[in-house]
């Protein structure tokens, strides 16, 4: 998948998981963007780290939106703080 394709997944994940998690999540497209990839990249990682994925394998769609939400929420809990 090319640099596009990933901007626009990272982009829906980002989007669904603000949307499933409750609360003001005040951030731009460029970090709801960000924020996708991440949890992407956080859920292939850990599940690798689980054994859940084998090396090489990515996460799935549900897998990075449920990194993108743990994500979220670490995001509240940090923004909250400050």
């Amino acid at each position: 998948m090319g640099i596009i394709g990933t901007i626009f997944i990272g982009l829906i994940v980002g989007l669904l998981a603000r949307f499933i998690k409750p609360g003001d999540d005040s951030m731009g497209w460029i970090m709801t963007i960000l924020l996708g990839i991440a949890g992407s990249l956080a859920a292939t990682y850990g599940g690798q780290a689980l054994g859940i994925y084998q090396a090489g394998q990515g996460a799935g769609f549900l897998g990075a939106l449920v990194g993108a939400v743990i994500l979220l929420v670490i995001y509240g809990m940090l923004r909250k703080n400050n």
